[in-house]
């Protein structure tokens, strides 16, 4: 009780400005979905960014150095200002500016501060710049996905809005936002290849969408509906307590994987599954929104297991894990050990992959099933 005390103040802002950027988001898929011109752009290793990456990105960085002081704050993020700032980016460029301020003149609604006037580029650009920090196992270091699921973002499918603080090296607080993930369980559709277009859209489940958080050695984690429409924000009033699923007989247990074949196999995933006797086909979700269906009770397991030389970022697993782990569930790495994010940007020494479960016996059976597969995989 006393730990969660102690960051109070940091859940409180985290919660309100995720809140917030959930809305933005909403608003740029919606624009992105209905829209024929070219609105996503490519980076270096062909990995997809949109207009709501950088202005997520913005509005978070500007609120956090509003409620704790720029001096005081280092951001570990995803997106730099390269791109935005190539000539050839000027349209871009005006995009981001526009969203961002559109979206601190709606900070009040969720409890925050807005500008006193509209923020010029340069002071966008600062923003999105000023989350430059690399992470370690000594201070305070918030950690920010924008958008994670980018390529589920575009396709009007699943992503998720991250963010958690971590403190020498331990994850304290853990916010995920999932704009398209409905409250209701009994809305989702459980098809084997994605989780996309769970319900129709004029369903109001399907449309609140949901915030799950949490704060180290509280023993719960909590979710709670968007805010839609004209309403006001009001938290923790409309929260409700989430816990894992019961469920630790693998013949009735339902896991996750990722969508992309890129940075897992989905092949070894199967082989273990096969090997504890999970019979489920596997629901393939983009983003950390599986670390939510796993601390909801929607889902039993989740693994991931990185082809050579894919090296996992904090910002992908951060606040998942920590809400996870707080509604009862398990997070190691393959070989059973905690993730480790006091090294830096990377996941550095992990072992083989990520395993998520509801509980130790399901958690136990799984890592042992990889320990009996790996030598006969080609990972």
């Amino acid at each position: 009780m006393e730990e969660g005390k102690k960051y109070s103040k940091e859940l409180d802002v985290a919660v309100r400005v995720v809140h917030l950027c959930c809305s933005l988001c909403r608003g740029v898929q919606e624009n992105l979905l209905s829209s024929s011109g070219d609105q996503v752009i490519s980076k270096a290793d062909d990995s997809p960014v949109t207009v709501a990456d950088w202005s997520v990105q913005a509005v978070v960085s500007w609120v956090l150095a509003q409620s704790f002081g720029s001096d005081n704050v280092s951001i570990v993020a995803e997106e730099d200002v390269q791109t935005l700032s190539r000539p050839d980016s000027v349209d871009l460029l005006e995009s981001v500016v526009a969203t961002v301020n559109g979206c601190l003149s709606e900070a009040s609604r969720y409890g925050l501060t807005s500008p006193d006037k509209a923020l010029e580029t340069s002071q966008v650009l600062e923003a999105i710049s000023r989350c430059n920090s690399t992470g370690g196992p000594k201070g305070r270091h918030w950690v920010l996905d924008p958008v994670d699921g980018t390529l589920g973002f575009v396709r009007g499918d699943q992503y998720a809005v991250a963010l958690a603080l971590i403190e020498d090296g331990n994850v304290v607080v853990g916010v995920l936002g999932c704009p398209n993930y409905p409250l209701n369980k009994n809305l989702l559709n459980y098809h084997h290849d994605n989780m996309s277009r769970l319900s129709p859209r004029s369903s109001n489940a399907w449309e609140k969408g949901c915030v799950l958080y949490t704060t180290v050695g509280s023993g719960k984690a909590w979710m709670q509906p968007l805010v839609c429409g004209d309403r006001k924000l009001e938290w923790p009033n409309s929260a409700k307590l989430i816990k894992v699923s019961s469920i630790d007989d693998p013949a009735l247990a339902t896991f996750c994987e990722p969508v992309e074949r890129a940075n897992t196999s989905h092949t070894f995933s199967a082989g273990v599954a096969n090997s504890v006797g999970l019979r489920k086909q596997p629901l393939r979700v983009h983003s950390m929104v599986k670390y939510a269906a796993i601390a909801r009770g929607d889902a039993e397991v989740f693994m991931k297991f990185a082809r050579v030389g894919y090296k996992e970022k904090i910002w992908d697993h951060a606040a998942g894990v920590l809400i996870t782990q707080e509604a009862g569930g398990v997070v190691t790495d393959a070989g059973g050990r905690p993730l480790d994010f006091s090294r830096g940007v990377y996941l550095e020494g992990l072992d083989r992959g990520i395993v998520a479960c509801a509980g130790e016996t399901l958690h136990e059976q799984i890592i042992g099933a990889v320990y009996a597969s790996w030598d006969s995989s080609n990972l």
